[in-house]
């Protein structure tokens, strides 16, 4: 008989959890390369949204301020060069940085892009396939920039800092959680259309 209930109660509680609405954490794992990426997104950004009530995209990412900026003419310009596993960060056309990065291993190449970032920014992230571990309670992925659909540049953990300067990723560009909050705040000071990335073979 006390089997019996308790076979009834787990069944009722894997009912209930079915039907609970699911938290970013039970959402399936982004992956930069599938083809429904944009809906998985979009219940990333609503997640994110209810979490921390701030919006998922700039303000300025439906309404360009002019014609905008290409590369170095641009406030911010990012270069990153998979060869090397290094980003090179430029103010007003000035190199001011260098930073080691992680690019996407074997069959997970992270693909070449020459834009504006595409308007999605997050400061805390979690995959729940790939966790790793969290930074400072912004998950795995923290300071998020996306360049092109699941694509981003982002902080990583620090189980993941040895791994910088070598293809370790699976799609995305990772750099130093310290990195990554500096290009985060970078973007959103100067927006979207003053900023420019390009990953390059």
């Amino acid at each position: 008989m006390q089997v019996l209930l308790i076979v009834a109660l787990l069944i009722a509680s894997l009912q209930s959890a079915a039907l609970a609405k699911p938290s970013q954490n039970d959402l399936a794992e982004l992956n930069p390369f599938s083809v429904d990426v944009e809906e998985t997104l979009e219940l990333y950004d609503q997640e994110y949204l209810d979490e921390t009530g701030k919006s998922p995209f700039l303000e300025n990412f439906l309404f360009p301020m002019g014609k905008g900026c290409f590369r170095q003419t641009c406030k911010v310009w990012i270069q990153v060069v998979k060869s090397d596993q290094l980003a090179y960060l430029y103010l007003n056309g000035q190199r001011a940085e260098t930073w080691k990065v992680s690019t996407g291993k074997v069959g997970s190449s992270t693909p070449n892009f020459d834009k504006h970032p595409n308007g999605r920014i997050y400061e805390k992230y979690t995959s729940k396939k790939h966790p790793n571990g969290n930074y400072n309670g912004l998950g795995n992925m923290p300071y998020a920039v996306f360049i092109d659909g699941g694509f981003a540049i982002h902080g990583t953990p620090a189980s993941n800092w040895p791994n910088l300067g070598k293809r370790a990723s699976h799609g995305c560009i990772r750099v130093h959680p310290y990195n990554g909050k500096t290009f985060n705040q970078l973007v959103r000071q100067y927006g979207i259309y003053e900023t420019w990335v390009t990953v390059q073979d």
